[in-house]
């Protein structure tokens, strides 16, 4: 996670206490140089930590942030006197940090784009971010027994996209109750994940708790099961989440176990702060570590493995247990990102299929920055790779537009095909793609994308796509047959926008 993970921190500081430190006689000094802790206090009671370490050299300040998840240089770093600048690059964007050193501590400001700025003061510390303590060994590699499940993709809703942080149990079981009223249920969206910071503390027998927002994961996983939905739940093979929250390092098979008797059906595993504990070449291991502890558990549970396409996971996946792997770092709201990651995957085709699917990350459709004919383009390119259909809106609120779109049957039937191959691009003209995806019945699906902002007509041979002529089609988000003789096919793109066709050989 990259820029989603950057939202989920950056979320945090906004509304809690930050308390940064450097050591005491640097702070005599009056010298940056040295390691500066931030400590941030929950509302539910956790500690989530950041780690500046910095270093002045003159008018210079250079130096790194420690985030859960990752490390991130500074740059644009400078003092003046007593006062200092510097930025983080995440993604997309950039925060920066001002403000003045005393004997006292630092005090500075904090600011993201688009948001408040927050003030932080600090105080001494003298440790890194973690101890140095030898890693729990990585197991020896083996293939992982399929589990059985996901034989079609995923479908179902997650927390972060709309609500980040914000989320608790009464949110989860109103969404539950928006699933089944909207018929989003009765369309395949079974599955409702409550992704990072539903995590408490472990007890004296070291079995996580939830915290004070689910005070009773085992009631809301009984509450969802009689509503013919399924909990998922989210966790890091690393110290932390991405959140700052606990992580399953050293308590996977415990973990596993505690989620099967609340009654848990779906595990969110994301690398996080496993980076600090392993190298990358080691994930294939560590993730086999929790399929083995799931398939022990004695529940189903399906296994989402979040390590942002790193190492070629969609080649080893499937071996560590998996049954959808991430291809890619976070998506975020907009066009060009959902295009980016969209539009990338021709190659890993081969790969996917029952029980086990590429996952180019969840929805943004219904979260407002997407045209009606983006989001079209964002569910077709979806159903066409086969990926999984996790929601991420606040389906309690959703326009009839945005419902329209999640709850296409057609579309929804491209995606669950049970012939489960991905779709590949087959032609590449300028900003106008065309892609083919074999169908369980003989026919096939095709879309023709438009990646430009202004529209763009599209012309192809069918001959091109294997037909030796115009074959029997039908329009999915029109809902209608359309009639295409002779050997050429033509039609006016949209900007942005897409056509969905069923093609059946005549």
């Amino acid at each position: 996670m990259i820029d989603a993970m950057l939202t989920r921190q950056c979320s945090f500081a906004f509304r809690l206490a930050l308390v940064l430190s450097c050591t005491t006689s640097a702070l005599a000094a009056q010298s940056f140089n040295g390691f500066w802790r931030s400590v941030q206090q929950m509302p539910d009671g956790n500690r989530s930590e950041t780690v500046f370490l910095l270093q002045q050299e003159g008018s210079r300040l250079t130096g790194k942030v420690e985030l859960p998840w990752s490390d991130y240089p500074l740059r644009n770093g400078v003092v003046h006197g007593k006062a200092f600048y510097f930025e983080i690059q995440l993604g997309a964007s950039t925060w920066s940090y001002k403000g003045e050193i005393g004997h006292s501590g630092l005090k500075m400001v904090f600011h993201k784009p688009n948001a408040s700025d927050v003030r932080l003061t600090a105080e001494p510390a003298t440790t890194d971010f973690y101890p140095s303590t030898p890693p729990v060994p990585a197991p020896a590699l083996h293939s992982v027994a399929p589990n059985g499940l996901a034989l079609t993709p995923p479908m179902g809703w997650n927390s972060w996209n709309h609500f980040e942080g914000d989320i608790d149990d009464a949110t989860v079981r109103k969404i539950a109750d928006a699933l089944v009223s909207t018929g989003m249920r009765d369309a395949g969206y079974v599955y409702v994940n409550i992704d990072d910071t539903w995590e408490g503390s472990r007890d004296d027998q070291g079995r996580i708790q939830p915290n004070r927002k689910f005070s009773d994961m085992k009631g809301l996983a009984g509450y969802l099961h009689a509503r013919g939905l399924k909990l998922g739940l989210y966790s890091s093979p690393g110290p932390q989440t991405c959140g700052g929250y606990p992580g399953s390092y050293g308590y996977e098979e415990l973990d596993a176990q505690t989620y099967a008797a609340w009654g848990v059906d779906y595990l969110k595993y994301d690398w996080c702060s496993a980076f600090r504990i392993y190298q990358d070449r080691d994930m294939r291991a560590i993730y086999q570590k929790m399929g083995d502890a799931l398939l022990r558990s004695g529940r189903p549970i399906v296994y989402s493995l979040c390590q942002y396409g790193k190492e070629d996971v969609w080649t080893w996946g499937r071996l560590a247990g998996g049954n959808l792997w991430r291809t890619t770092n976070d998506i975020h709201n907009s066009y060009s990102r959902m295009a980016e990651i969209g539009f990338s995957q021709s190659a890993l085709a081969a790969w996917s299929g029952p029980g086990g699917w590429n996952d180019p990350d969840m929805l943004e459709i219904g979260n407002g920055n997407l045209t009606v004919d983006e989001s079209h383009t964002h569910m077709t390119l979806w159903a066409m790779l086969a990926a999984p259909l996790i929601a991420g809106n606040d389906l309690r609120s959703m326009s009839k537009e945005t419902s329209s779109i999640l709850l296409n049957r057609e579309v929804i039937a491209i995606d669950q095909d049970p012939l489960g191959k991905q779709a590949q691009r087959v032609i590449s003209d300028g900003s106008v793609e065309v892609w083919q995806r074999p169908l369980a019945d003989g026919s096939s699906a095709v879309a023709i994308f438009n990646r430009s902002s202004s529209s763009q007509p599209a012309h192809f041979k069918w001959s091109s796509l294997g037909y030796a002529e115009a074959p029997q089609l039908r329009d999915l988000w029109k809902h209608v047959p359309l009639s295409e003789d002779g050997a050429d096919f033509s039609a006016e793109l949209p900007p942005h926008g897409v056509i969905l066709l069923r093609a059946v050989q005549r």
